[in-house]
């Protein structure tokens, strides 16, 4: 019986899971299928409930409803339970549902990928407060990286992520984190400066940047952001958003099919489709 999945989302056309899920399926030959749907907030139940009807096998969840869906879940991960998001469920042998948060480990994995896994003991600044910035901050500690620091305009959400850590982490204003930037080994860009608006402004100020710094944007549209434009002119080594989606997917794949699958199988695809290249 042909199995399949799913993206739901609030818009969900701009989603290129389809395509790298569909993709990776293709290639390992799997009788499976991998849809976009668009669901609003006031129809989440019900559409669960009919992709349960229809025998989803999983699916990937995106805004508004990485939230929303806990409740309706019949048991949580212990890192999305901690993160407060599900953007991954699975459908477990007895029939019930379970949620994943893949985005954080999604990210150290593609940060790792890149530049390889001797940089952990190095100090790490996160930029921004959000959601995004929580999951990073919690996969990384996860991961075994113990120098964090979140820097955000409201320092009082920057705090409140630190103290839910399991390391001792500290907050920062963004000035504060302006002044000290040459102290950081690794610098993740979360908020939505990446994006490519017109009339964009980046986070803080790259003087003091390390020409030695790692530096990370989870944006992947444009694949090359201002943020890590700036930081490559100064001399840094940067890591663009594409190897935390595909990541981020990867993990997602791998809990529906016991497959992790190679990113190489769909980097070129979806660089295709963004317009850029390696």
């Amino acid at each position: 019986m042909k199995k399949w999945y799913a993206v739901i989302g609030n818009p969900i056309e701009h989603s290129l899971s389809p395509l790298m899920h569909n993709t990776w399926m293709t290639s390992e030959e799997r009788d499976a299928a991998y849809l976009p749907l668009h669901v609003l907030p006031e129809n989440l139940e019900q559409a669960f409930e009919g992709m349960k009807l229809l025998g989803i096998s999983g699916f990937n969840i995106t805004i508004p409803h990485k939230e929303t869906i806990i409740p309706l879940l019949d048991e949580l991960d212990p890192l999305a339970e901690k993160m407060g998001a599900v953007n991954t469920v699975v459908r477990q042998g007895n029939g019930t549902y379970k949620g994943y948060n893949t985005d954080g480990l999604g990210f150290v994995k593609s940060l790792e990928d890149a530049v390889g896994k001797t940089h952990r003991d190095k100090q790490v600044l996160v930029i921004g407060a959000g959601g995004a910035s929580r999951g990073i901050c919690f996969a990384l500690v996860q991961e075994g990286y113990t120098n964090i620091t979140v820097a955000n305009r409201t320092i009082t959400k920057a705090q409140a992520i630190c103290d839910e850590l399991d390391v001792a982490a500290q907050a920062l204003s963004l000035d504060e984190a302006e002044a000290q930037l040459a102290e950081f080994g690794i610098i993740v860009q979360t908020t939505s400066a990446g994006l490519n608006h017109s009339n964009f402004e980046l986070p803080l100020s790259l003087e003091n940047l390390s020409k030695t710094a790692i530096v990370a944007d989870i944006v992947y549209n444009p694949l090359m952001t201002p943020f890590l434009a700036q930081s490559k002119e100064k001399g840094a080594t940067v890591v663009t958003g594409l190897g935390m989606f595909i990541h981020q997917g990867a993990l997602a794949y791998s809990y529906w099919t016991d497959v992790y699958p190679k990113a190489a199988v769909v980097e070129d695809v979806l660089l295709a489709n963004l317009g850029g290249n390696k």
